[in-house]
């Protein structure tokens, strides 16, 4: 098992690639997309009653990912002694039609299968996405972990009113400031399931043909629906659907520990089992959390609800060498908050492996 940290597209820099490095990381999961400041949560306000929803952050509008571009990242982290394990997450502006089938749809496919081969050739081996429209939505932050610590949480009816999605915006964010005025409206089960077949059934004869697998990530937060549309991954089951959209071996999964532990049916430990014994985990996102859907909140990685030791130990009698980030480490008390959370995940995730390798 190889441990790695995830860096959003600001954090792509040679200290951030030290730092990883220095704090026993041997791989780098790179956002692209530039969230601006990562995904946009809804925080309480002054008065500490209700709640202030930021700005929607706008898409970003470059070009497709270009092979110089991913090239250059790529020779950047090698240069500090590291691997860039996989890129995650498409923009909004690369596939906003295909989640939404849209007029742009085909177009857009086209698009992904083109940066897709750029990834494969540049020799990168795995991206990540969610197949979602919301996304990420509906956390709250506050200290919720240990003494106090920054975290997120979900508070199901007493969190935010689920309001309906504007037009021009997925993922939270806009890709099209001029859209006419309106939401994007329901979008069924049936309906996103069939758009997901249409998406993998198109670039995954790509990804396979250029070694690249695409790894899904399951529901965050695992609900049936948000904001009006429908989710796909918000069960464990869910995934075996998933993957018998297509025989595909390209067709792999994000295993994010925190969202399966939120699931309110299955087990992680026996999920975790299930698709790390066939192969199918591209990586793992390592977090901790306590309570499941409507209700959890996330905390330090030694104190959650998830067995940690177990769940490593799970991978590892079923051979699984690749690699494990820690995902929403909760912001310490120092002037590196992010820094400090994310080394102190690190050390825990080294010292567990290094225990489990070694037979103890």
């Amino acid at each position: 098992m190889k441990i790695g940290l995830g860096l959003y597209c600001s954090q792509l820099t040679t200290d951030h690639f030290r730092f990883a490095r220095q704090a026993g990381a041997t791989d780098i999961v790179a956002h692209l997309v530039d969230y601006r400041s990562e995904f946009p949560k809804l925080v309480r306000n002054a008065s500490g009653t209700g709640y202030v929803w930021p700005r929607s952050q706008m898409a970003s509008t470059k070009h497709l990912w270009t092979e110089e571009e991913l090239r250059d990242l790529k020779a950047a982290i090698e240069a500090e002694g590291l691997r860039l394990a996989a890129v995650e997450n498409f923009d909004p502006c690369h596939w906003h039609d295909v989640l939404l089938d849209g007029p742009r749809k085909r177009e857009q496919l086209e698009d992904l299968k083109t940066m897709i081969h750029r990834v494969g050739k540049v020799g990168i081996p795995i991206i990540g996405y969610d197949f979602s429209v919301a996304g990420v939505w509906g956390h709250v932050v506050g200290p919720f972990a240990r003494a106090g610590a920054e975290s997120v949480a979900f508070l199901g009816p007493d969190g935010p009113p689920e309001t309906p999605i504007p037009s021009g915006q997925v993922w939270n964010m806009t890709y099209d400031a001029d859209a006419p005025p309106g939401t994007v409206g329901t979008v069924t089960s049936d309906q996103l399931w069939q758009r997901l077949a249409d998406f993998l059934n198109a670039v995954l004869p790509v990804a396979e043909e250029a070694g690249v697998r695409l790894a899904a990530h399951p529901d965050d937060p695992p609900m049936p629906t948000i904001r009006g549309t429908a989710r796909l991954v918000y069960q464990p089951h869910h995934y075996r659907r998933l993957l018998a959209i297509n025989a595909s071996p390209a067709s792999a999964l994000e295993f994010c520990m925190g969202p399966i532990q939120e699931m309110t049916d299955g087990s992680l430990y026996e999920t975790l089992h299930e698709f790390s014994a066939q192969g199918r985990i591209g990586y793992v996102h390592l977090r901790n959390i306590v309570g499941k859907v409507p209700r959890y909140h996330e905390v330090f990685i030694d104190e959650g609800d998830i067995d940690v030791i177990r769940a490593l130990r799970i991978l590892h009698k079923n051979g699984y060498d690749g690699v494990l980030i820690p995902d929403h480490t909760p912001q310490m008390c120092c002037a590196a908050p992010w820094h400090a959370g994310s080394a102190y995940a690190l050390g825990y995730m080294r010292a567990a492996i290094e225990m489990i390798e070694q037979g103890a």
